[in-house]
């Protein structure tokens, strides 16, 4: 996919925006990122799902089943500097 259609892939759902915001000032769990966000935590799974599956993000915990902790990932900085 490239730069622009991942923009507004991003852009076109607030919660995808603000976690993407969230992740590019530091790590955090799915519970932070709810807390910081306001977007309710089940919603959260399926957000950082689309996001990982885009290459925006990655989780630095994969093997943890509880408090897991993202990160954003070079690609996804470069998409948050277009918001």
């Amino acid at each position: 996919m490239d730069k622009w259609t991942l923009v507004g892939t991003v852009n076109s759902s607030t919660y995808r925006k603000k976690i993407m915001k969230a992740l590019a000032e530091s790590n955090h769990t799915p519970k932070s990122l709810s807390e910081i966000t306001g977007v309710k935590f089940s919603h959260i799974s399926t957000i950082l799902k689309e996001l990982s599956d885009l290459g925006l993000i990655k989780c630095l915990t994969p093997t943890l089943k509880k408090n897991r902790i993202y990160t954003i990932t070079a690609k996804g900085k470069e998409i948050v500097k277009s918001l």
